[in-house]
């Protein structure tokens, strides 16, 4: 990748993911499952895995997401600030946790495979409304190139953010990754980078993946890429009337029963560094398509989850304040 002349910015909601895994060989009497956990592992979600993957293309990549002052808040921050530099926008109640609970051994015919059995969310933190930290106006002021990572947690509703991002999407790439619980992209945006069903909600029961083009209008954005998983991605848009489709090459393809998850949050992440770099959406989606292949094909998030990290001092009293 090339040199960039200012930073990839992420702007989203931020969560502590957590994969907790065991084995399991017996059942509860109400046939639940009883799972021997033997190592819990923790990773940055929502933006902040769009971050983290972002800082893998990019010399210099600047998250700016919600954070609140509790312990996970502190858990997410060390597993981060390594990689990149945070700003940290008020949250209000606690941080999002996302625990993945995976074992083998549910069947006697399989081979040690393991497999999601149950995902168990908590915490209620949104975006706080009011000023947001000035370095926020600042980073996205040397932004080469935007990423919105949206997870309807507040942060792409708040007025004061949306405004700056409208300003930004004139004069460099915004790409926005939409959830069905946030906002509606900013006009002008590059690229909106839904995955299937998410797209199809948003149009009639009657509708296909190449109607898509219909979202493109509705946001006013240059271009949607519509995310297939296996299948790669679909592009359509005002440079595309007939739509595009993008296939995983070959050798790229992953094995059956992969583990997806961040293979979204990576093709984002891909696009929007290619695209501050200066190329167009179809070299950007090509080459995001290939990047989240390969990703999966690595094993997806849980290759970057670690061991609870150590928070190495607590909050001082006057940081706390702002977190009330």
């Amino acid at each position: 990748m090339t040199a960039h002349p200012g930073p990839i910015v992420v702007l989203g909601d931020v969560f502590l993911d957590i994969d907790v895994d065991g084995h399991c060989d017996r059942y509860s009497q109400d046939d639940a499952p009883i799972v021997d956990v033997h190592a819990m592992r923790y990773r940055p979600g929502g933006a902040g895995l769009a971050a983290r993957l972002a800082a893998a293309d990019a010399d210099e990549v600047v998250l700016i997401g919600g954070f609140a002052g509790d312990h996970a808040g502190q858990q997410l921050r060390a597993l981060l600030e390594p990689y990149v530099e945070v700003i940290a926008v008020p949250l209000h109640g606690s941080t999002v946790c996302k625990q993945r609970v995976r074992a083998n051994g549910l069947r006697a015919e399989d081979s040690g495979e393991t497999v999601v059995i149950a995902r168990c969310d908590s915490g209620d933190g949104k975006v706080a409304p009011g000023p947001v930290p000035t370095e926020v106006d600042t980073a996205l002021a040397r932004a080469s190139g935007v990423l919105v990572s949206d997870y309807g947690r507040g942060m792409t509703s708040h007025p004061q953010i949306r405004g700056l991002l409208r300003t930004l999407a004139h004069r460099i790439p915004v790409v926005w990754d939409p959830h069905p619980l946030g906002s509606l992209p900013i006009p002008d945006t590059a690229i909106v980078t839904p995955n299937r069903s998410e797209a199809l909600r948003l149009l009639d029961s009657a509708s296909t993946i190449r109607d898509t083009g219909t979202l493109a209008r509705l946001w006013s954005a240059h271009a949607v890429a519509v995310t297939l998983g296996a299948d790669g991605a679909y592009l359509c848009g005002e440079e595309f009337p007939a739509g595009l489709r993008v296939r995983v090459p070959s050798e790229c393809q992953a094995a059956g029963g992969a583990d997806i998850c961040g293979a979204g949050d990576r093709f984002a992440a891909a696009a929007t560094v290619v695209l501050a770099e200066g190329e167009s959406a179809e070299p950007a989606v090509r080459h995001a398509v290939v990047a989240a292949a390969d990703f999966v094909c690595h094993g997806g998030a849980s290759s970057l989850a670690e061991p609870e990290p150590v928070v190495v001092s607590a909050m001082s009293a006057a940081d706390a304040v702002g977190w009330r």
